[in-house]
């Protein structure tokens, strides 16, 4: 069970995580985060065993079952206009793939908010807001990692994308100390964008990490597709991509869909 005593001795942080709410079952850590957002501190952390109505980007349901894996999210206070929101994505993914090379396990980040091993998905990240003339109220970073599931917890569909650091490392992994690695690379890159908007090493990880830069992928909006190559990440975290008639696309994450040109990556 996750043990908030083990998580507090683990962390190096001085406001991330400092004040956890822990659930044995929730519906979703992102609503609760949500309807304390106004009354706790930036750093908050809601945490649960179990989310009995999880979702993902585009209320996608996200498979939470009970103390297998690592569902939280944080909540975060930034002075930022709505439309720079996209990049706390950005630092939560960098944060997980760091966290995880700190484990020994090597990940790599499927822009903008998906972590991959092996070849499928480990972990998603899910940003919501709430803003007020153009200014950020506040920001929720829900962030759902697979770490000890089975692969018998997963169903067919969703076996053939998704799995679980236990199953790709054969061996139990120790969620409190990942959960508090997490939080301290979230606090380490947030830190700077919050208060001098300074985004390089969230970037740098990013591109550094990423499995899309140099690939064919599709481009996904609504019921239409196109296939571009993605050439990079630029220095505002968007992606960049150059399409068969030569034209050059900055993609936001919230625009788009991206699937490799064959399957998921």
């Amino acid at each position: 069970m996750l043990d908030m005593n083990s998580i507090e001795r683990h962390l190096n942080t001085s406001f991330i995580g400092r004040y956890m709410e822990y659930h044995e079952s929730i519906a979703s850590t992102n609503s609760r985060a949500k309807d304390l957002a106004h009354q706790k501190q930036e750093g908050t952390v809601i945490i649960a065993e179990e989310q009995t109505q999880g979702k993902g980007r585009l209320s996608r349901k996200w498979l939470s079952p009970k103390g297998k894996g690592l569902w939280f999210s944080i909540l975060l206070k930034p002075d930022l206009e709505a439309d720079k929101v996209y990049k706390t994505t950005l630092i939560g993914a960098a944060a997980v793939n760091e966290a995880l090379k700190d484990m020994g396990i090597k990940s790599y980040i499927k822009w903008p908010n998906d972590i991959i091993v092996e070849g499928k998905k480990v972990c998603g990240i899910l940003t919501e807001m709430s803003w007020g003339r153009d200014r950020v109220n506040y920001v929720v970073m829900g962030i759902g990692i697979n770490v000890n599931l089975e692969a018998e917890d997963f169903d067919d569909e969703i076996r053939e994308k998704a799995t679980s650091l236990k199953i790709v490392t054969g061996k139990e992994i120790e969620r409190n100390r990942l959960l508090a690695s997490i939080l301290n690379q979230v606090e380490k890159l947030y830190t700077p964008f919050k208060e001098r908007g300074d985004l390089k090493e969230t970037i740098q990880i990013c591109r550094r990490e990423s499995i899309l830069i140099g690939k064919d992928v599709r481009l996904i909006r609504g019921d239409s597709e196109e296939i571009g190559k993605v050439l990079d990440i630029d220095e505002q975290g968007q992606l960049v991509v150059e399409y068969a008639d030569g034209k050059i696309e900055k993609v936001l994450s919230g625009e788009v869909s991206i699937r490799g040109r064959e399957g998921y990556i």
